[in-house]
């Protein structure tokens, strides 16, 4: 299964939920898009599409979950489903304001707000990119996937330990 959408839309929550859910391997692809240096640089798409494969091979079942729509077309075929979170601007920047720390990523939760700011202007330019993080390439992406395929544009009802549907992707 394969999650997209603009930065803080949820992907990382949902891909969570049902990988935990659902007993898949998770894959956050912001963990084989970048190299490991300053300034950030992407990794070269054959290194990125190695880790992937690698990752996907070690999991019968699986979730990737990114922005990278270059990325996730390495998978298109192998995947039998795509979300696409296609939330509004507002909810998107409001769920990255109260986004948790996220240590696979920051060192720390005052080095990961030390970006807010970035992130928030790039959440905003998501329609006006033209890049594969972009809103169109989502969409073409999502255009042209031939299996199971689910837009949002609400945050998805995640259900609680107990089964309560209460709580939101954010």
């Amino acid at each position: 299964m394969l999650i997209t959408g603009n930065s803080g839309s949820g992907k990382s929550t949902l891909a969570n939920y049902l990988a935990t859910t659902e007993g898949l391997g998770y894959l956050d692809l912001d963990t084989v898009a970048w190299l490991p240096e300053l300034p950030p640089k992407r990794m070269p798409l054959d290194e990125s599409m190695g880790l992937i494969t690698a990752f996907v091979e070690q999991h019968e079942g699986w979730v990737i979950e990114g922005c990278y729509a270059d990325l996730l077309e390495l998978m298109e075929e192998d995947a039998n489903e795509l979300i696409f979170l296609n939330l509004p601007i507002e909810d998107c920047v409001a769920n990255a304001q109260a986004r948790p720390w996220e240590p696979h990523k920051y060192s720390s939760k005052a080095s990961q707000d030390k970006n807010l700011e970035m992130l928030t202007q790039w959440i905003h330019d998501y329609a006006h990119r033209e890049d594969a993080c972009s809103l169109s390439a989502h969409q073409a992406f999502f255009e042209r996937f031939e299996g199971k395929k689910t837009e949002l544009d609400g945050r998805p009802l995640i259900q609680d330990e107990s089964g309560n549907q209460d709580k939101k992707a954010s």
